[in-house]
């Protein structure tokens, strides 16, 4: 059993690790075909605490994620931020609720790739509300199209972070 402490100490490391994998994405050149998608480094954290953890974890994890990389990464407030916010807390509430559904019927992965869909077209929509202009949906199936195997990889590497995270609950 652990303590609160303990707790709150791998909460915090999560935190800080997948603000620092927002911030270090941010300045990697991705070679995507698809301009502005990314790898979701950072969701790999959040996939991990939904599966340790729980939807309510996860959605703490990933707004402090967004607020903490924005702050450090110099974006807070920005479009990005917005984007990133909106897209990592309904990411997030995916994979939580879907875990908590369907429960290990759903493997990381299957977590991972709803949760990068669902962070995909949140972004587009929270863009189409912040720049008024629908036309942007064009880009749905392009980001989709980079989400599939973006997602799968989150999804591994989320699975391995999990299975290698302190055994005590």
């Amino acid at each position: 059993m652990r303590s609160r402490t303990q707790r709150m100490v791998l909460l915090s490391m999560l935190v800080a690790a997948a603000a620092v994998l927002h911030i270090v994405e941010s300045w990697m050149p991705v070679p995507l075909p698809v301009p502005g998608a990314k790898l979701g480094l950072a969701n790999v954290v959040t996939l991990a605490v939904v599966l340790h953890f729980g939807l309510r974890e996860a959605l703490v994890v990933s707004a402090m994620r967004a607020l903490l990389g924005s702050l450090l990464g110099g974006t807070f407030m920005t479009l990005g931020f917005f984007l990133s916010m909106s897209g990592g807390l309904a990411s997030a509430l995916m994979m939580g609720i879907l875990r908590r559904v369907a429960g290990e019927r759903v493997s990381a992965t299957g977590l991972s790739l709803a949760g990068a869909v669902t962070h995909n077209v949140t972004q587009l929509l929270v863009a189409v509300l912040l720049v008024s202009h629908a036309g942007l949906f064009v880009y749905l199936p392009f980001l989709l199209f980079v989400a599939v195997p973006t997602g799968y990889f989150v999804g591994l590497v989320g699975n391995l972070l999990y299975k290698h995270m302190p055994s005590w609950r």
